[in-house]
């Protein structure tokens, strides 16, 4: 069986697509090559700045032969019907077989299919991958219609085994397959041959050329961090940007430069954030103070002075970045401690939140007044939320978060410490975005989560109330993310906001219109508590009693109800409520009448049923206390215990007996199981 080796050699692929079209190109041609009947072993892609390489092993040498049979017309059908068939089949007439059926003779065409050879195969489906490659972005060179994402160079195609390596006959657009590939650009230019994958591999790699992304990220990790490490210092973690530089060399080599002592006293997060967004450097900070000084750049290539005229010119362009950082630091600063941000502020009113919802200034004065509404909800002082939601997002106009927009919420904090508002204020400034997503920490200062849900549900309402809701897949404006980072905040704050009324307050919403995004947060809900094994059903029992749109509550109910219904009682308790729910249901069809009015031990007759009696009536106070505290899980408890006397009753009492007056008397204690059970949750929704 042969080995497939592949590689497609360009110019330099853009760092961000070249995984995923390494592994577009393994996906393609194994699937081709299975559809074609070519079964393999193994696959593996790699990927470098110049190169897509697919290796595939054990590969058939020849796809099977296939024999298919097609059942034809009848012997004596017309003849066009039959001359239709054999073109259909390519066969002729004294090719066909004639077989008896129970409707009399028909025609059937056996067709037989030769293997193919392996190099048939892949020439085909590579040339089709590379004329179809889902490029993001590609573009044309020279007088050829081919398109790639940058010039392509040469393809080396070969099929390996104990006899050698043999070469695949391709051409695409002038390009003619070959068994050669070229090493590092600048350190080993000139083509050689290559045997097979272990031999490209190696030989490479002895012309400075690392194959596979993940042993050169871990190179550059592993040499940066004892650079720092010597000069007593620590590289500040970016898996993204370690992936990303590693797409950019194929042979890393890692130097460690001075930031300018001009620039060491700006934010770390702005350092951070130049260097890596305009020059892709890593930072090294100080571990005891926490200030980035020094910065990682990786060349991709060896020199002779050892790096030296390569960090030089970094370091140059470097200051050339770092003072237009600084010169927006300084202006910025400013404007917060002599305005206090108002101009700012004042600026917001000439940007446009949504065309329908009017500016962010006006946006804002609705946040701030739905914080300082729902502050105590949060246990939140009403003023300071009402002012942190005025400038949280003033630092928007700042001339840092214009260059860096990933720095929003992050500089507010700076700019607000230094125009000097309260702590609470400023920590707002910077938190009222989370939770962004599932894995995101929520706010934890009442301050920061009052604006951070204040911010969510304007937004939520805004786009309920001008109908711009997700559909399907599509939720262009994070609203799914939204709903889920109010659930969050409720939910580890506990706090006690009634929805519904909250959102007709927000945008003035009709009633119908808050229902209906009452219901997209219980679907959002849903989909939170099910990642901690709450079942769907059991929501659902619960979002069936009153008081639904108290989050806090409704949860409380629904993990104390699936724990009980973890436990034996629980389980069996649903049974019984079942039982006797449907057993009530359907007399009260039959006889036209609610059995609702009480049962009365004095009718009892088996000691079972005076048992029930008393193991309601006993229930009851303890059932009530326990709402009225919202403490489902002794409800719940306490509903455990009717269990037994319940599945007792039922074991031993006849419901519709011949006397009549003890038939309704049970119907009604049947009555009295349901309303009681349906105090804590509605069992009808528990899937059996």
């Amino acid at each position: 069986m042969p080995d497939l080796l592949i590689e497609l050699f360009s110019e330099e692929i853009p760092a961000r697509m070249q995984a995923r079209a390494a592994e577009e190109l393994k996906k393609r041609m194994t699937d081709g090559l299975v559809e074609a009947g070519l079964t393999y072993a193994g696959a593996s892609a790699f990927h470098t700045p110049r190169r897509l390489t697919l290796t595939v092993h054990g590969l058939l040498a020849e796809s099977p032969m296939v024999r298919e049979e097609r059942k034809g017309p009848r012997v004596d059908a017309p003849e066009k019907a039959i001359e239709g068939f054999l073109r259909g089949a390519g066969l002729s007439r004294d090719q066909l077989e004639e077989r008896d059926e129970k409707k009399g003779r028909v025609f059937y065409a056996v067709i037989e299919k030769p293997g193919r050879p392996a190099a048939g195969i892949v020439a085909e489906e590579l040339e089709k991958i590379i004329r179809t490659f889902p490029w993001p972005k590609s573009m044309r060179w020279g007088a050829g219609s081919l398109r790639w994402v940058r010039p392509l160079h040469s393809i080396l195609c070969i099929l390996c085994d104990e006899g050698g390596a043999s070469v695949v006959p391709l051409d695409i657009d002038g390009i003619t397959a070959g068994d050669s590939t070229e090493g590092h650009r600048f350190m080993a230019p000139g083509r050689f041959a290559v045997r097979d994958f272990e031999h490209y591999q190696t030989e490479l790699k002895r012309r400075f050329v690392v194959l596979d992304a993940g042993e050169r990220a871990d190179a550059i990790w592993q040499e940066a961090s004892n650079q720092a490490f010597a000069s007593g210092l620590e590289l500040v973690e970016d898996r993204g940007l370690l992936a990303e530089v590693a797409g950019l060399v194929e042979w890393p080599v890692v130097l460690m430069g001075e930031i300018g002592a001009e620039f060491l006293e700006l934010p770390p997060e702005v350092l951070q954030t130049s260097m890596k967004e305009h020059q892709k450097f890593f930072s090294v900070k100080n571990p005891k103070t926490g200030r980035i000084e020094r910065f990682v750049t990786v060349a991709n290539r060896e020199t002779r002075d050892n790096g030296a005229t390569i960090l030089a010119g970094n370091q140059k362009v470097l200051s050339a970045r770092l003072s237009d950082a600084k010169f927006f630091w300084e202006n910025d600063l400013r404007v917060a401690q002599k305005e206090k941000m108002q101009p700012w502020r004042d600026q917001l009113a000439n940007v446009t939140f949504h065309a329908k919802l009017g500016s962010q200034a006006e946006r804002i004065e609705r946040i701030a007044a739905l914080a300082a509404e729902i502050a105590p909800a949060l246990g939140a002082d009403a003023d300071l939320a009402a002012e942190a939601a005025r400038i949280a997002k003033a630092d928007l106009s700042s001339e840092m978060v214009y260059e860096f927009p990933e720095l929003q919420g992050l500089m507010g904090r700076y700019y607000a410490e230094a125009a000097g508002f309260a702590p609470e204020v400023a920590a707002a400034c910077e938190e009222h975005y989370s939770p962004l997503g599932p894995t995101d920490d929520v706010p934890s200062a009442k301050v920061s989560a009052t604006v951070a849900l204040a911010d969510k549900l304007d937004t939520l309402t805004g786009f309920w109330a001008i109908d711009e809701k997700p559909t399907g897949s599509k939720d262009p404006f994070a609203l799914r993310r939204a709903a889920l980072g109010v659930i969050r905040i409720l939910l580890e704050h506990k706090s006690v906001l009634p929805l519904q009324a909250t959102f007709v307050k927000c945008h003035g919403l009709s009633e119908d219109v808050a229902a209906d995004l009452l219901s997209f947060f219980h679907d959002r809900l849903k989909v939170h508590l099910r990642d901690e094994g709450v079942r769907h059903d059991v929501i659902d029992a619960c979002l069936a009693m009153p008081g639904n749109d108290d989050l806090v509550s409704m949860v409380a109910r629904a993990r104390a109800l699936s724990e009980v219904l973890g436990t034996e009682d629980g389980a069996n308790l649903v049974q019984g409520f079942k039982r006797a729910n449907n057993i009530l249901t359907k007399e009260e069809e039959k006889d036209g009448v609610a059995y609702e009015f009480g049962a009365d031990p004095k009718f009892a007759e088996a000691e079972e049923e005076v048992a029930l009696f008393n193991a309601l009536e006993a229930a009851k106070p303890k059932l009530d206390a326990a709402n009225k505290a919202e403490d489902f899980a002794s409800a719940m408890a306490t509903l455990a215990t009717l269990r037994a006397p319940i599945d007792a009753f039922f074991e031993a009492v006849q419901v519709n007996t011949d006397n009549e007056v003890v038939r309704r008397n049970r119907l009604n204690l049947l009555s009295t199981i349901r309303s009681t059970v349906l105090q804590v949750a509605d069992l009808t929704r528990i899937e059996a």
